[in-house]
């Protein structure tokens, strides 16, 4: 029988990080050896997520953990403000990091990518893990061809702290791969109240909502003279997330290098 992948989880009391905390115990390939939270004191982390105690206690000095622990693997989904430091601790101490968290830029990825293929291990930034949303990505990116004519609109909880959502970023440039810009709408268009018309790439807007209540949405409008095409996704649960960390943990043991976006995992 193959070694279990042995993974630790970043934010582990936080609502994404349980899901991921439940995944993990119920994948017979992996094995969770630790969980770090800054906030929560060192409880089993079976029952906290309501199963059965796995004997591993939650802990709050992440590096220490780390190199107690020894995981191959690190999924983290604790925010844009620790983002690029967990990333290069995990990727200094060899661990290979599946990061859920937006706030990394172009440059940061070209150098965590560098830093990844010193160490001969991979890891994987990934603003979305829903395959749903992955394939949403996908057709706005091919439909664009046709439809350059579009708009972006996320909408989120009034809690998130980024604006446009790490999705709406990467559709965005999925389709600016595809799509020549062009500038959109009428030239002597003036925004009577700042912002109103959104945030401009490319030669189309990005729109975020953000209210009480909602979960994740993104739809990608297009249209053209007599017609209208909409790619929409919802997601309405964090389980919806699960089957792509998974399927990231594995894949992130087969390569080297720092990739950027889960549609890479997706054939």
């Amino acid at each position: 029988m193959e070694r279990r992948i042995r993974v630790a989880v970043i934010g582990a009391s936080g609502r994404m990080g349980r899901e991921v905390v439940k995944t993990v115990l119920r994948e017979t390939d992996m094995e969770l050896v630790a969980g770090v939270s800054r906030t929560s004191g060192p409880i089993d982390l079976g029952r906290m997520v309501g199963m059965d105690d796995c004997g591993i206690l939650m802990g709050s000095d992440i590096e220490k953990v780390l190199i107690e622990s020894k995981p191959d693997v690190l999924v983290d989904f604790t925010g844009p403000q620790t983002a690029v430091s967990h990333t290069n601790l995990a990727i200094r101490l060899g661990i290979r990091p599946v990061m859920g968290t937006t706030g990394f830029t172009p440059q940061a990825i070209a150098d965590l990518d560098m830093l990844c293929r010193d160490n001969n291990i991979g890891g994987l930034i990934a603003p979305n893990f829903s395959i749903g949303a992955i394939l949403m990505m996908r057709f706005a990116a091919q439909a664009s061809k046709y439809f350059p004519n579009l708009e972006i609109i996320e909408y989120h909880g009034d809690q998130k702290l980024d604006a446009p959502s790490g999705t709406a970023v990467k559709t965005a440039e999925m389709i600016s791969e595809v799509r020549e810009e062009i500038k959109q709408g009428n030239p002597k268009e003036e925004e009577t109240i700042e912002g109103s018309r959104g945030g401009y790439y490319n030669g189309f807007r990005i729109h975020s909502v953000r209210l009480p209540g909602v979960f994740a949405q993104q739809e990608v409008i297009m249209a053209e003279q007599g017609q209208a095409l909409k790619i929409r996704h919802d997601s309405y649960d964090r389980a919806a997330y699960m089957p792509g960390v998974a399927i990231a943990v594995r894949k992130v043991m087969t390569y080297t290098g720092m990739i950027y976006g889960f549609e890479h995992f997706i054939d």
